[in-house]
């Protein structure tokens, strides 16, 4: 488990509340930011980013998962999610499961209020009992066997 310090942890806030400045979300007026510590620790930041065919946006969470997979990491040590309302912004069920393909139960989540206040919750903790890949049928396990082959980065089932 990582351990996850204060000065880490306001660094990765500052991160998150940097990208909720830059989101796009005319429609529903709810601006995100989202931070991921990779596992080369570098601080990966993402916001929301709205589209008018409104299914069509993306998290702030997915924003920086991406941000991490094309630089290179598979996979993440904390992360920090910052809304624009009064209360912790926590992660959608959609991104919780994103969060979890490239971290573990044990991974700290930094769930923020508008103003930076916050508290921290293990993904577990937001995502008991995740699907991951160990719950794979064996009849899959011969096709993710074969992409991780060719990338020994990516998290054995």
């Amino acid at each position: 488990m990582f351990e996850l310090t204060p000065e880490m942890t306001k660094r990765l806030v500052k991160a998150a509340m940097t990208a909720r400045g830059n989101a796009y979300a005319p429609y529903s007026r709810y601006n995100v930011g989202a931070a991921l510590l990779g596992e080369d620790d570098v601080i990966y930041p993402g916001a929301n980013v709205e589209n008018a065919a409104y299914p069509q946006g993306a998290c702030a969470e997915t924003s920086a998962i991406s941000h991490m997979v094309l630089a290179g990491p598979r996979r993440y040590k904390a992360a920090a999610v910052i809304g624009s309302g009064p209360d912790f912004c926590t992660p959608c069920g959609g991104c919780r499961q994103r969060l979890f393909e490239f971290g573990d139960a044990s991974t700290p989540i930094i769930l923020c209020k508008a103003d930076g206040s916050h508290v921290v919750q293990t993904l577990g903790e937001l995502l008991p009992m995740a699907f991951g890949p160990s719950e794979l049928p064996d009849n899959m396990k011969p096709i993710l066997e074969a992409y991780q082959a060719r990338r020994p980065d990516v998290r054995q089932a």
